[in-house]
């Protein structure tokens, strides 16, 4: 697989601040599945529709690979996911520093997130 210039992290806006003030997002995952949940930009809907459904308060943290500072291992999602759809891992916390823009995330009028267009990405 060849790694894409830009992955995502989908986070609350009141957990991006948080971030903002310790530096890094550290999110449960890495303590109870030792990794933090990442996305291509054209995947992340499926994680956003399946766990945050309807809200109104997510944001995308566009990452630079480059600057993670640990590794990224592509890993299966979940059963429902395309067949053979793999996720980027990262084995440690998001650096501040690694995200190169942050924006909102909202559901359409039935809830859903939308697919990320190309001018998106």
């Amino acid at each position: 697989m060849i790694a894409p210039r830009q992955l995502v992290h989908l986070c609350t806006t009141d957990e991006w601040e948080n971030a903002k003030a310790l530096g890094e997002r550290t999110p449960p995952s890495l303590d109870s599945e030792g990794f933090v949940h990442l996305s291509s930009p054209q995947q992340v809907h499926l994680p956003a529709n399946r766990l945050f459904a309807g809200r109104e308060d997510m944001v995308l943290l566009r990452l630079d690979p480059a600057l993670l500072g640990a590794p990224v291992r592509w890993e299966s999602g979940v059963q429902s996911d395309p067949e053979a759809m793999t996720f980027p891992h990262l084995y440690g916390p998001v650096p501040v520093s690694a995200v190169t823009s942050v924006t909102p995330y909202r559901p359409d009028a039935g809830g859903l997130f939308p697919e990320l267009s190309a001018s998106d990405t």
